[in-house]
């Protein structure tokens, strides 16, 4: 009996979720309820993709876990968010920081008049090991390497890919658990959107950094990521495998451009049994 009882308790340690956010409630100004009870869970060592199109509440949901909703008038009214257990929505976002929960934004915001070399470096901000941070940016380096080649050119002329991978990198320099990456595809040409997305799998393989990806590009999320969930008009509507949602029908019709058709809401389905599935 005590060897049929002794692995069921290691699981349960493992099962815990790096992150997890629970039935939250996010409005603006004090009027505008733009997330309805979102649900999620990222555990460690995942790549997960929050998908969904313009205003559907992926960037809403990234910035409450990161804590930055108050820089635009933002609060999380309901439910709760937790990393490895701990509730951390009263932490500042320099606090989750050091505890490795680091955000790169939608836009990739560098700092224009300063070199990639000098951007990658304010990401070591929480880190006073000159060793450490040296070898971290070789470490950015070895990943992208074209930042290599452009180190010592201002970010303002660099192309929007090279200002990605530099926004990423910088995340990298803090030696993060955990990445939410915001709209990483936006405005990248399609050669150059495979091979970020190539560059974030190899970061979560070899240096097991967990990401929780916000992103319209459905099937470049699906195609690296390992979970999904699918949010409309601020709800999750759907979630999953990836390989499950790549293949599901719906997911087809309404993300992936297989459906023959324009493009619908899923609340836009006639189809009963179809619509029953969303709403279940």
């Amino acid at each position: 009996m005590s060897a049929a009882s002794q692995p069921t308790a290691a699981p349960a340690a493992s099962a815990t979720p790096l992150v997890e956010v629970n039935g939250i409630e996010v409005i603006y100004n004090h009027v505008i309820l733009v997330l309805k009870g979102v649900s999620l869970k990222v555990p460690h060592h995942s790549i997960v993709a929050l998908l969904g199109g313009n205003g559907a509440g992926k960037t809403t949901t990234l910035r409450a876990i990161s804590n930055l909703l108050k820089g635009e008038r933002g609060e999380v009214t309901k439910g709760g968010i937790t990393l490895e257990g701990e509730r951390i929505e009263n932490l500042s976002p320099a606090d989750l920081v050091k505890r490795g929960v680091v955000q790169v934004m939608e836009g990739r915001h560098c700092f224009a008049h300063l070199t990639i070399e000098e951007n990658l470096l304010t990401g070591a901000y929480t880190r006073s090991d000159r060793g450490e941070i040296a070898a971290n940016l070789e470490k950015v380096y070895s990943y992208f390497p074209r930042l290599k080649t452009r180190r010592t050119s201002q970010a303002a002329y660099t192309s929007g890919g090279e200002q990605q991978m530099c926004a990423i990198g910088r995340a990298i320099m803090s030696n993060p658990r955990m990445v939410l990456l915001d709209e990483p595809s936006m405005g990248l040409a399609p050669q150059i959107v495979d091979e970020v997305f190539h560059i974030v799998k190899d970061l979560n393989s070899k240096e097991k950094v967990t990401f929780l990806l916000a992103e319209q590009n459905t099937n470049m999320a699906l195609k690296y990521s390992d979970y999904g969930y699918i949010m409309e008009s601020g709800r999750i509507v759907m979630d999953g495998p990836a390989q499950e949602l790549a293949n599901n029908e719906d997911v087809k019709e309404f993300y992936l451009g297989m459906g023959g058709g324009e493009r619908k809401s899923f609340k836009d389905v006639k189809s009963y049994k179809r619509r029953k599935r969303w709403l279940a």
